[in-house]
């Protein structure tokens, strides 16, 4: 049996011309059917932005192979946090991340309804989200690539089969 996608509402932050002066975004909710109905995604999750390993391999691992994605039938490639839209959006301007979405998961309701929210008290981050990679058909969970050792506190921060290439080897 295929896993559904869980439904929940992201806030997110959208640019708009409409908008004058050094800050031309507006509040945009965006459903769980907004972002995959219809449509093939990739989808990474990982626990904080500007965050080491987050930030030297895995969002930037997506972005540099998010032309193989797509070619590969992939629609979209979504990077989530439990960190709120203007941190993403921070983020991603100072990593210069063009192609792939990222996606705020600021109060991590996908997050739980996933199963894949943990504490990481132990290093002063209160909840964040697991790292993991999946696929999306429609709405479905084809492929979930969850890291090893998924527990509350957990003394490391495995990377070992949430990344781009791992993804790309199963589409």
């Amino acid at each position: 049996m295929t896993q559904l996608v869980p439904q929940c509402t992201f806030k997110t932050r959208v640019r708009d011309t409409s908008i004058e002066g050094d800050n031309p975004f507006r509040w945009q909710d965006l459903t769980t059917d907004d972002i995959f109905a219809g449509k093939k995604i990739v989808l990474f999750a990982l626990p904080g932005a500007f965050t080491p390993t987050c930030s030297s391999t895995h969002l930037p691992g997506f972005e540099a192979k998010h032309a193989e994605l797509k070619a590969k039938g992939v629609d979209e490639v979504y990077c989530l946090s439990v960190n709120d839209a203007f941190t993403m959006y921070q983020w991603s301007k100072n990593l210069g991340i063009k192609n792939v979405k990222m996606l705020p998961d600021g109060n991590g309701e996908f997050t739980r309804l996933m199963n894949m929210l943990v504490k990481k008290e132990n290093l002063g981050f209160g909840e964040r989200s697991w790292r993991y990679a999946m696929i999306v058909d429609d709405g479905k969970i084809t492929a979930l690539f969850s890291e090893p050792g998924k527990e509350d506190n957990c003394a490391d921060d495995p990377f070992t089969c949430s990344d781009v290439d791992t993804v790309l080897k199963q589409l």
